[in-house]
């Protein structure tokens, strides 16, 4: 799926969970989201200026959940969702102040979520995931996509005491998953699978800024500002306008090449898995864009030893030093 990126739009919503809220698109609005499949809380910042007295106020001691939507015309949607953090204000001048934003992405289910409770003989991991899920809900958080887990029943009834962070990531080791808070739901998703859902075609025509490199860390592409891109799923880029990274002749490094190269290496078919996106913008300015960093759909693609490439020259075309 590839779609022309033209027409800003950026909105936040600033309220409580439920009931009032305030609108804050109309001012100039600063932003930065960071989002990764790890289970480390997703997080946003931003900068919104020129707010009256009386919604600073209110951001400040009664609101605590904030919506971030932004995009082009016919390819926008929601880049965060969280709970308001810490509120702090400032000035860039005489006439332009500012009141800056840190929010997180289910960071109170994951710090202080609990479970205390017992399954009975024969629960599979799904039970336990669900009741994981369950035990973060009061926090705001609930079961989002989870894929078909192993279904062997217990012999024996399932103790499940302490944190709840600590229970997903067993069952995430057990079911070989990668789990996540993804605005507000907890996703698990395959080690060697994706999310599935539309893939976005990234290319110089539908926004990819620069040229993808390859990197020790994986992929990188940065393109105008897409909340399609989605953490956990496929995007699609064409194989050829990889800029390949150079392997290090060191000696001491060649083991460690090889495990590089499994980690970046490149997909036959163009599709990537994405790991980290960050998504930054200014509704006055020219940042608008989204950065990715993502790994081959096919966890064998690319994969090489380094040491097959080395040739050994015969005997005698080997000069005797002296």
């Amino acid at each position: 799926m590839g779609i022309q990126q033209y027409g800003r739009k950026v909105s936040v919503i600033i309220g409580r969970d439920a009931g009032s809220a305030i609108d804050l698109s109309d001012l100039r609005i600063v932003f930065d989201v960071r989002r990764g499949d790890t289970q480390t809380p997703n997080s946003a910042r931003l900068r919104v200026y020129n707010v009256s007295e009386n919604t600073k106020q209110r951001i400040e001691y009664e609101y605590t959940r904030v919506v971030l939507q932004a995009g082009y015309q016919g390819n926008y949607g929601i880049i965060f969702d969280g709970t308001i953090k810490q509120v702090r204000r400032g000035r860039d001048s005489q006439t332009d102040t500012y009141l800056d934003i840190t929010a997180a992405d289910g960071d109170s289910a994951y710090n202080f979520a609990v479970i205390n409770m017992t399954l009975a003989a024969g629960s599979t991991v799904s039970d336990h995931v669900a009741a994981a899920c369950t035990a973060m809900n009061p926090y705001g958080v609930t079961q989002g996509y989870t894929p078909p887990l192993p279904t062997n029943p217990l012999p024996r009834g399932k103790v499940m005491f302490g944190m709840v962070r600590d229970f997903l990531a067993k069952t995430a080791r057990t079911a070989q998953t990668v789990w996540s808070i993804q605005d507000g739901k907890v996703v698990n998703i395959p080690e060697t699978s994706y999310m599935p859902g539309d893939i976005p075609v990234i290319t110089s025509e539908t926004g990819m800024v620069g040229l993808p490199e390859q990197t020790q860390n994986g992929i990188t592409i940065k393109m105008l500002l897409n909340p399609n891109v989605k953490i956990g799923s496929l995007i699609k880029i064409d194989n050829r306008s990889v800029q390949q990274r150079e392997r290090s002749l060191t000696v001491g490094q060649q083991p460690a090449e090889g495990f590089i190269a499994e980690g970046n290496g490149l997909q036959d078919d163009g599709y990537y898995y994405v790991m980290v996106a960050s998504h930054s913008g200014d509704t006055r300015g020219n940042e608008f864009y989204t950065e990715v960093i993502c790994l081959a759909a096919d966890a064998t693609a690319g994969v090489q030893n380094f040491t097959d490439k080395q040739v050994v020259p015969p005997e005698d075309v080997i000069k005797p030093w002296g």
